[in-house]
Parts: C-alpha cells; sequence; structure tokens
C-alpha cells in the first residue's frame, strides 16, 4: 500500500501499486490531461512508471521545466518518425535535447532541402494529431542489436555494440517507430506542444572529422503556440543584431579563410577593444591587482607537469624547434605560477594577484568557429590569486563584488550563477575537493545570491563559479569565473613560508570576468544592437557643417573636444546635412552637432541625439558636460 506525499506535503495512500497518470487522475482531470512525466524522488520517469512503495512525487506538465524538456525530447523522436516515413531509406543516429529545443542526425543519400523541411514538418503535425501512444519497453542489447540489424539501422547497431555488458536497455515506440532512449517521454504524440524546424546543418558521426559527414535536422519545441511565438519573433531580432552582419556594418572587424578563427580588428572595433581593456585595467588596480606579461609560446613540458598536456592535447597548437617540442598558450595559468615562483614567499606577503590580458590560442574545430563569438585566438581578462586557504572567502566576496560593478557597467543586470562541481576526470584528492566546493558554496551564501549547482561540470583542477549574463533578448552567455585549486601549485612546486616557518602550498585562485575580450565585444554588439553607450562608443560625436563656410568652425570644435579627452570626428563632405545626419544615425554615432551661420555667430552646436531627440543648441562647454555625464554613466540602466 504505497503512500504518495505531493509537492504540498498532501499524503495520498493507495491499496496498491499506481502509475503517476493515476495519481494525477486521483487529483483531478485537468491535471491528467496536463501531465508529461512525474518526479520520483530525484528520478524523472515516465507517467506510466507504477510506483510500488512510499515515495515523494511532484507532476510534471509543459509549465515547468523538466516539462518542456520531455517535449523536446519527445519531439525530436517525433521529426525521426516523420523523416523516416516521407524518406525510407535514411537513417536515424543521435536526437538530444538542446537549449531551446532539439536535433537529430540523419544519414541520407543526398543533402535535405528547405521544401524538405516543411513536409517533415507537416508530416510530425500529422502524426502528432493522430494521438499515438508512447510506448516504453526493455531488452538487452543483444536482442536490441538484433531488431536493429533486421531493420538495416547500422548507426543505432554501432551505438549498442558500444555500451558495455548486457543490461537491459529502455526503448520507446510509437507507432511504426522505434528507438533506443532512456527517457522519460509524453504520453501520447498529441502533447508535443508547439514546435517549429528551423534549420539544417552538417555534422560528423559521433563528432569525429574522421567519420562520415551526417546531416542534423534542428527544430525548436515550447508548451504552446503563444510561447513558439515569442521565441521566434526572438530568433528575428538576433539575426538582425547578428555581430557579424554588425561588425561588417559598423566598420569594426572581420575574418578571413587565410586565418580561420583569428579576428582582424578595424579601427573602430580597436577602439573598443582598448576602451575595455583600459577599464578593466583600471578596476583591476584599485582591486589590488599586479599586472604581468608572459610568453606566448612555451616548452611543452611545463604543461605536461600542470596536467594540460594530458586533458587539452588535441585542442593545443604546437611547434617543433631545436630539438623540443612547444606549445602555443591554450591558456595563462602554469605561467602565472612561474612568476610567483620567482622568490620565496612569506605568508605576509599573501594574497598575490596576478593579472594578465593573456593572449591564448586553441585549435577549436573549424566547424564551430564562429565570427568573435568562437575563435581560435583570443585574449582573456584572465587573473590568479595565491592566497592560504583561510583567505579564500575573502578573496571570493571581493572577487564577486568588483563582477557586480563591472556587469553593472556594461549595463548587465540579470545575473545567473551556478557552481560547477568534480568532474569524473581529475586531479586532487576527494578530501581537496570537499573543501575546494564547500568553500566557493559558502562564498555564495554569504553574498545571498540564488545559484544552482552544476554537478560534473568543474575543471579537472577544481570547482568553479559560474557567472552568465542575460542579454535585451533573454539570452544566457556565460561569461565570468572564480575556480578554486588546490592541485596545480603543488605540481608546479609554488611555496610560501607558513607563520610557524614551515612550507606550504598556496591555493589557486583562477577568475576572470569578461572571458574572452573577442566573444565578450561580440555579445556587447547583439545586446546593443551597435547602438553603444558613448562611454564605448568608438565615435562620441560628429560635427556636421551645412556648407563649406563652417569648415573651419568645425575643425575648432573638433579639437576643442578632442583636447577634453573625447572621441570626435568631423564630416565635410559636399552633402546635403540631411543625407548627413541620416547616415551617422545608421552608424549609432551618440551625438551629432549641426553647424550653421547662426551657431558660429553664437559659438554653439545644434545637438541632436541619436534617437532623433533635437536638444537644441549649447555651447561647447556645455555639449562637454553633457558628454562628459553621459561618458560617466557608462552603461548603468538605473
Amino acid at each position: 500500500m504505497p503512500v504518495i506525499t505531493l509537492p504540498d506535503g498532501t499524503e495520498k495512500p493507495f491499496e496498491s501499486p499506481v502509475t503517476v497518470a493515476q495519481v494525477a487522475e486521483s487529483i483531478g482531470p485537468g491535471l491528467a490531461k496536463a501531465a508529461l512525466a512525474g518526479r520520483v524522488g530525484e528520478t524523472l520517469v515516465d507517467t506510466s512508471h507504477l510506483i510500488e512503495e512510499d515515495s515523494d512525487l511532484a507532476i510534471i506538465t509543459a509549465k515547468d521545466e523538466d516539462g518542456l524538456e520531455v517535449i523536446r525530447h519527445s519531439c525530436a523522436h517525433l521529426m525521426a518518425q516523420a523523416v523516416q516515413q516521407l524518406f525510407p531509406t535514411a537513417q536515424v543516429t543521435i536526437g538530444p535535447v538542446i537549449d531551446d529545443g532539439f536535433y537529430y542526425d540523419f544519414a541520407y543519400e543526398r543533402a535535405f532541402t528547405p521544401e524538405d523541411l516543411e513536409a517533415i514538418e507537416k508530416k510530425m503535425n500529422e502524426i502528432a494529431n493522430q494521438d499515438l501512444t508512447v510506448e516504453r519497453s526493455v531488452m538487452t542489447r543483444n536482442d536490441a542489436v538484433t531488431l536493429f540489424e533486421e531493420m538495416g539501422e547500422k548507426y543505432k547497431v554501432e551505438i549498442l555494440e558500444s555500451i558495455p555488458g548486457d543490461e537491459e536497455l529502455s526503448f520507446y515506440k510509437q507507432g511504426d517507430f522505434i528507438d533506443l532512449c532512456r527517457g522519460p517521454h509524453i504520453p501520447s504524440t498529441s502533447k508535443t506542444g508547439s514546435f517549429k524546424l528551423t534549420k539544417v546543418a552538417g555534422a560528423y558521426w559521433r563528432g569525429d572529422s574522421n567519420n562520415e559527414m551526417l546531416q542534423r535536422i534542428y527544430g525548436t519545441a515550447w508548451a504552446d503556440k503563444k510561447a513558439l511565438k515569442q521565441y521566434l519573433h526572438m530568433l528575428e531580432e538576433a539575426e538582425k543584431r547578428d555581430h557579424r552582419k554588425l561588425g561588417k556594418k559598423h566598420d569594426l572587424f572581420h575574418t578571413q579563410e587565410e586565418a580561420p578563427g583569428m579576428v582582424f580588428w578595424h579601427p573602430k572595433g580597436w577602439q573598443i577593444y582598448q576602451i575595455i581593456e583600459q577599464y578593466m585595467r583600471e578596476v583591476q588596480n584599485q582591486h589590488g591587482y599586479q599586472e604581468i606579461k608572459t610568453p606566448q609560446v612555451v616548452d611543452m613540458s611545463l604543461w605536461e607537469r600542470s596536467g594540460h598536456a594530458d586533458k587539452f592535447a588535441d585542442d593545443m597548437f604546437s611547434v617543433q624547434t631545436d630539438n623540443r617540442l612547444y606549445a602555443i598558450k591554450p591558456m595563462n595559468c602554469p605561467c602565472h605560477v612561474q612568476v610567483y615562483n620567482q622568490g620565496l614567499k612569506s605568508y605576509r606577503d599573501l594574497p598575490i594577484r596576478l593579472a594578465e590580458f593573456g593572449s591564448c590560442h586553441r585549435n577549436e574545430a573549424s566547424g564551430t568557429l564562429q565570427g568573435t563569438m568562437r575563435v581560435r585566438g583570443f585574449v582573456q581578462d584572465d587573473a590568479h590569486i595565491f592566497c592560504a586557504e583561510d583567505q579564500i572567502q575573502e578573496e571570493v566576496a571581493s572577487f564577486i563584488q568588483m563582477l557586480e560593478g563591472v556587469y553593472d557597467d556594461f549595463g548587465f543586470d540579470d545575473m545567473i550563477i551556478k557552481l560547477s562541481t568534480r568532474p569524473e576526470k581529475r586531479v586532487g584528492s576527494d578530501e581537496i575537493w570537499d573543501k575546494s566546493e564547500a568553500a566557493l558554496a559558502e562564498a555564495l551564501d554569504a553574498r545571498g545570491f540564488d545559484w544552482e549547482y552544476q554537478p560534473g561540470e568543474g575543471a579537472f583542477y577544481g570547482p568553479k563559479i559560474e557567472f552568465s549574463l542575460k542579454d535585451c533578448l533573454g539570452r544566457v552567455w556565460q561569461c565570468g569565473t572564480m575556480q578554486v585549486d588546490f592541485s596545480t601549485p603543488g605540481r608546479l612546486d609554488a611555496q610560501y613560508v607558513a607563520e610557524d616557518g614551515s612550507r606550504q602550498v598556496p591555493v589557486m585562485l583562477h577568475r576572470a570576468i569578461l572571458g574572452s575580450f573577442e566573444r565578450f565585444i561580440g555579445v556587447l554588439i547583439e545586446h546593443f544592437a551597435g547602438e553603444f553607450p558613448a562611454w564605448l562608443a568608438p565615435v562620441q560625436a560628429v560635427v556636421l557643417n551645412i556648407t563649406d563656410s563652417q569648415a573651419e568652425y568645425c575643425g575648432q570644435v573638433v579639437k576643442s573636444l578632442k583636447q577634453k579627452g573625447f572621441r570626435v570626428e568631423s564630416d565635410l563632405r559636399n552633402e546635403k546635412v540631411g543625407f548627413k545626419i541620416r547616415e551617422h544615425t545608421i552608424q549609432k554615432v551618440p551625438y551629432l552637432l549641426v553647424v550653421g551661420d547662426r551657431e558660429i555667430e553664437n559659438g554653439e552646436v545644434a545637438v541632436r541625439a541619436r534617437n532623433g531627440d533635437d536638444l537644441g543648441s549649447m555651447s561647447i562647454e556645455a555639449f562637454a558636460e553633457l558628454l562628459a555625464k553621459s561618458v560617466e554613466k557608462k552603461g548603468r540602466t538605473g
């Protein structure tokens, strides 16, 4: 006689084992109709799951985050079924849930076209309307191999043969379609919510470039049509804000095939880059960091000692000369330890905070490169804090306070925090990992943050806090990190003399706020749609003449404002002033200063904001004061 405890504490006894669906029905027909899955204890299960003993149970619906994931997982199967009905020779491979949607990889003799996607989506809707029951079953690995061999599904057979042992595996069947899957899935195809197929891309089988190329069909799925419509609108906005398009439109940067994954910064883009670097340098100086610079090319032996060669060998560029193997540094950590190791340190010297705008290179797969967002060459606002164990809390708290101020200055006031814990492959004892994870959790709690665990996602040498930002479209960008590392300093012989005279190994805190400059600037471009706040704008104001007779005065205005430290240009072309205003408005220049004979007579400029507001005529000093206040505000919204 199982007793089911619901999330509100209500207990419901049953005379015999009961399914999740039956529990939902006992609560009410509305919940029974909405139920997509259940959570028994910590385990997500199908509504057909039989509960045989006392259990905690939450009924999962489309309103829940888990419910949306179940919908998307089920839509992947729905898409695979539709593809096989339309293209019987197509083979299905792997189809997981991803952020905001799902995909499935297919092997097919020709490329899928946009018209094929429309047909597949139509077929998906037909299958959904058939209200097919989704049934879970189990079979042994060997029986499953036999089944899929008979079906001619060689990719599924390969997946099954790679699974060790012969334990029973779960499968899901709907109509004429069956697939290997852990589940859970919706109870019937009519509960797939609202979906849309979005694009087709290439993907190597099992992500290995040595394998054959498959076709990956992407889709998105939401609880209802309204949510889907909102998401598709967001995609349209994101397309307009694509940093690659805006980078070209505003002459900020470009990339080209001769240097894949590397950024060619143009003068305006490099101006933004320099503004951010100088800003971060000043912030770090205020918080007690010492800036250093370390080599780009370092003997591979250092990376072997630090453990990076073992973990990141495939991502490292290397070069051989003088019978020695060198690595172009993929990260800065080991080099910072070498700076720390110069001269014996005392406990009185700690904490030591070393910062570097470190240029790094990683051999990212060519298919993943994307503008400035995913590159092979990048610069991090990287720093490492060497401290004693009892200084961790204070250092982490100080870092978080600094990070919050920086994000506010850039106009981001919505932050998501996750604590990534020990991965399966790691260095260091469990005791060290326990201490590291506890230290970061305590630091977050002390600041009163809402945060969540991200199990198994820590670095190989220590756990980390990940700070992610939400942009104006609600997209999430992971930027900042704080990592506690008890292992690397010891592996690289870092020491300090403790108060009792003993030699101790310092704790190393790895931290970044922006992440990589390249990626962060890409995020800024899309967040602001190229309309940078005045403090970041590469050109803060343009002075426009109406006729040639005002050219000399325009030059005086530009000179005066430049002497005050502002980034100002003039446009003295023989064009109508309306044309010039439109052109510089499109370029998102914060302020346009129009000069006619009256402005010269009064020693003024007519000021126009980029949103079209006419701010009237004012003296150069008054405008300088206006611009200075705008710059001082930075990107803060409050």
